[in-house]
């Protein structure tokens, strides 16, 4: 649902806003637990499929380019170096007023990262087809002026 006060979509369960919970460190060292689950994994990717209307969808996810919807029109690898994927990480929670540490971030994104990757069931994977974009040293505006462009050479 859109949130007005902060430009972006807030996740709402069973008529709760769960926005700020769902992002705590205490639910992200689970997330990769769960998701490798086959019963998860299958209802989560029906759901993101459902999604999908004849215009098209921008979905993220780390098998969305594979496993959800490996003939999607454009395909983006996002990557960046660990210590500035941390660092983005811990100030997100730190604005969000998490307490939570440096190390305790960069343990998290680590141990997801190889829990992802190594998991049997919808694996974190590149697509063959995919672009990569390594943003460590892009600023959010670039990123996107880049995605948009590779947008707009598809669709004319």
């Amino acid at each position: 649902i859109p949130n007005m006060a902060t430009a972006n979509a807030d996740i709402w369960l069973n008529g709760e806003n769960v926005e700020q919970p769902i992002r705590e460190i205490s639910v992200a060292a689970r997330v990769s637990e769960i998701a490798a689950i086959a019963e998860v994994r299958e209802f989560a990717v029906g759901c993101q499929r459902s999604m999908r209307h004849d215009s098209g969808i921008v979905m993220d996810g780390r098998d969305v380019g594979t496993v959800v919807f490996p003939d999607a029109e454009l395909k983006i690898f996002m990557t960046a170096d660990m210590e500035v994927r941390v660092a983005r990480r811990y100030k997100e929670m730190l604005q969000k007023h998490e307490n939570v540490s440096l190390q305790e971030v960069r343990e998290n994104i680590a141990q997801r990262d190889y829990t992802d990757t190594h998991r049997i069931i919808s694996p974190l994977r590149q697509a063959d087809d995919a672009i990569v974009i390594d943003n460590t040293d892009l600023t959010p505006e670039q990123q996107l002026a880049y995605a948009l462009k590779l947008v707009r050479a598809i669709t004319g």
